[in-house]
């Protein structure tokens, strides 16, 4: 298992904020990853995936970081089932689904998330959420230390909100996916759809972490964004993205707090305008 001390996590959010941590760890099997959450658990560990839906606050962080990405993502495939390990992509698990024509998981290719994270936030589309191809969860319960397994039916599923979600004692380790034959080519032609769809109205050339805000009920925050003249809205390097206003991009050297800058002063112009709380879909560490 590889560690680095003060290691630069710009590679690892997709804001690529420059911030370091004291130590970085990257497990390589379940073993492993269970070791680093058991042992020395007064020591405070951050876990990350491929650090597509995170916000680095700090500069500088003496707790511990576990990265799950580009380790910790082997994929099995057993019929018409995938089990992937939580640091696999969704990238590698469509391709590995089309690969051996499988569908079901096309709507996920160019959505940037770990397995681990797209169950924990239900990440999805008005296409498709992750909890419709689910099977069941393998996870580590750090209140008891005891590795458990779960059915979809039990996690409590909502819009980009799962029992994970809410019980951080609870870290996943596997997932299984239950696909459908289909055909290869006709597979990788929805992949490609979705993706050029994506491409279209979000601000690929910059980097982010996809929609800042959930959706609030009856309403669309971009619109609202819009309404409120915040497109282009900048602090710092960190700026309210002229092709959709529910995204936020790093146009230079945005730092976390120019992120939560601009959150801040969207929150507090959106109460003020409509009445209406926005919630952060990002996880603020």
């Amino acid at each position: 298992m590889n560690n680095i001390k003060e290691f630069n996590l710009k590679n690892h959010n997709a804001y690529c904020v420059n911030s370091v941590c004291s130590v970085a760890w990257f497990p390589d099997d379940e073993k492993e990853l269970i070791e680093l959450l058991t042992d020395n658990y007064d020591s405070k560990r951050i876990i990350i995936g491929n650090g597509n839906n995170i916000i680095l606050s700090k500069e500088y962080y003496s707790e511990e970081f576990i990265i799950l990405n580009g380790c910790f993502e082997n994929i099995e495939v057993s019929e018409a089932t995938i089990i992937a390990e939580a640091g696999a992509t969704l990238q590698q698990l469509s391709e590995v689904a089309m690969n051996n024509s499988l569908s079901g998981l096309e709507v996920f290719y160019d959505i940037p998330s770990s397995v681990g994270g797209a169950v924990v936030m239900n990440a999805g589309t008005k296409d498709g959420e992750i909890k419709d191809v689910l099977l069941k969860v393998r996870y580590l319960d750090m209140s008891d230390n005891v590795v458990k397994e779960i059915s979809k039916d039990d996690i409590g599923f909502e819009y980009r909100n799962s029992l994970f979600q809410k019980d951080k004692d609870k870290v996943i380790l596997k997932a299984w996916f239950k696909l459908r034959s289909g055909n290869k080519e006709n597979i990788k032609t929805k992949m490609e759809q979705y993706k050029a769809i994506r491409w279209a109205k979000q601000p690929r050339e910059f980097p982010n972490c996809g929609s800042v805000f959930k959706r609030p009920k009856g309403r669309f925050v971009g619109p609202m964004l819009d309404e409120l003249g915040m497109k282009g809205f900048t602090v710092g390097g960190a700026k309210i993205s002229e092709k959709h206003s529910g995204f936020i991009v790093n146009t230079g050297e945005a730092t976390g707090k120019d992120i939560l800058a601009i959150i801040k002063e969207a929150q507090d112009r959106v109460r003020e305008r409509f009445n209406v709380e926005l919630e952060v879909e990002q996880r603020v560490i």
